[in-house]
């Protein structure tokens, strides 16, 4: 017995028969697990995932896809089967534009079958492809499907298209999806979808469906314009991307090639609303590019990118946050951007006064609802420890702590908030410079 009165593993008594038996097992059991370095391979491999329960019980339908399934985790759900026959059919459209028979295709994906099975973080087995044939055929049978179906939303988009475009379109005018109406009335919904973590696809897919419809022409940087096409975005992704989700994620940050500024540390200091903010002098403007990272505070000055929230912003922006809590490695940013702007953000008057300086461009009617929406978004995250928002949130915490500027804020806001009162004031200046200048004169010249 060592001192401490707990044996060592030198003086334990001998297991018995069952429990030697038992430790065999154990070790055999984990000899069959993973090496950590293949662990980490598998690791990197995945890119599409399930959302943790934590996280998708504070709004599951924020989630869930409402209209069109994209992959194994959603498909043959109830309300998701009315769109599989527009599936087939846009496929139809997509192999007979292409000219080439759907071996093709199959070939293709069955050649990185594995990876992407890979790519999900959990798969039914009735859908991995080292279950059975039928298993893999069924797998690839999806992807295709799914593929092509998204390739041709893209390809359509709910932009207005150019005539020499609708010329090569060979949807009817009364197509349910493909249609101005149908442009109009089910292509937000499926655009939103197309949003939801649980609800991708793998890049490789749609890379490897226009490899060969293109005879190898296009690739990558295709796709991605496409994508960036359909949701009207401004940037230019030209890094590899992972799926529909990723592209548009790098496409609300700065270019690749971008270098932030590095700012000073310092312990986290507490934010205020915009209000509360704006009464202790800090002006807002906003800043020079939508990039979400593009936040600055420099002479009592916070510039803000310009944001649009409509109906579908809140399921968006969770699921990329949820894509930031699940991939390692791909960043935090997003994340960063929306603790800073729920802290900044608390009632409606704090829409007003940002909307007022054109940061948020309101599609949702209230001012009110703009606020929840913020309030919703900023549940359970948290800020990048010494993240260029952080040292942000540090020097506006100093800046309002500083008495000085408190008080002058004070006074402008009180005395100097219309044109008219510094007109005002001013003139009032003036008239007792001239009046101290009189009794000057009749003092110097009686």
């Amino acid at each position: 017995m060592s001192p401490s009165g707990v044996e060592t593993c030198g003086t334990m008594s001998p297991l018995d028969q069952n429990e030697t038996s038992c430790i065999i097992q154990f070790k055999e059991s984990l000899s069959l697990e993973l090496m950590p370095s293949d662990e980490r391979r598998n690791w990197e491999k995945r890119s599409i995932y399930k959302v943790r329960p934590c996280i998708a019980n504070l709004n599951s339908k924020a989630y869930q896809p409402q209209v069109v399934s994209f992959g194994p985790y959603h498909h043959g759900k109830d309300c998701l089967h009315p769109m599989e026959e527009h599936k087939r059919r846009a496929l139809r459209h997509f192999l007979k534009r292409s000219g080439k028979p759907l071996e093709c295709f199959f070939k293709s994906l069955r050649e990185v079958a594995q990876v992407l099975e890979e790519s999900y973080e959990e798969l039914d087995p009735n859908w991995k492809v080292g279950s059975s044939g039928d298993a893999a055929c069924q797998f690839l049978k999806l992807l295709i499907t799914d593929g092509c179906f998204m390739l041709e939303i893209l390809r359509a988009g709910p932009q207005q298209v150019t005539q020499a475009e609708q010329e090569k379109d060979d949807y009817a005018d009364d197509d349910p999806i493909f249609s101005k109406h149908g442009k109009l009335h089910v292509m937000p919904y499926i655009r939103r979808d197309m949003l939801m973590l649980e609800n991708q696809l793998p890049m490789l897919v749609l890379d490897r469906l226009v490899a060969v419809e293109s005879d190898g022409k296009k690739g990558d940087q295709f796709i991605n314009d496409l994508i960036l096409k359909f949701f009207s975005s401004p940037s230019k992704v030209t890094s590899k991307c992972l799926h529909v989700l990723d592209v548009y994620r790098k496409s609300l940050l700065p270019p690749e090639n971008e270098v932030q500024d590095k700012l000073p540390k310092g312990s986290r200091g507490l934010i205020w609303s915009a209000t509360e903010l704006h009464e202790h002098g800090i002006q807002f403007k906003k800043s020079g590019t939508t990039s979400l990272k593009d936040i600055s505070f420099e002479r009592g000055v916070l510039k803000l990118p310009e944001i649009s929230v409509d109906d579908t912003t809140e399921s968006a922006y969770l699921n990329l946050i949820a894509f930031e809590h699940c991939h390692a490695g791909v960043g935090n940013e997003v994340t960063s951007y929306i603790y800073f702007m729920e802290k900044i953000i608390d009632k409606e008057g704090d829409v007003a006064l940002l909307e007022a300086r054109d940061i948020i461009q309101n599609g949702m009617g209230s001012d009110q609802a703009v606020a929840q929406v913020f309030n919703s978004l900023g549940k359970e995250v948290t800020l990048e420890p010494e993240s260029s928002l952080d040292a942000v949130q540090n020097q506006v915490s100093d800046y309002c702590k500083k008495a000085w500027y408190t008080w002058g804020a004070t006074l402008w806001n009180t005395h100097f908030e219309s044109p008219w009162s510094i007109t005002s004031f001013i003139a009032a200046i003036l008239l007792f410079g001239l009046a101290i200048i009189q009794t000057v004169y009749t003092v110097l010249y009686p």
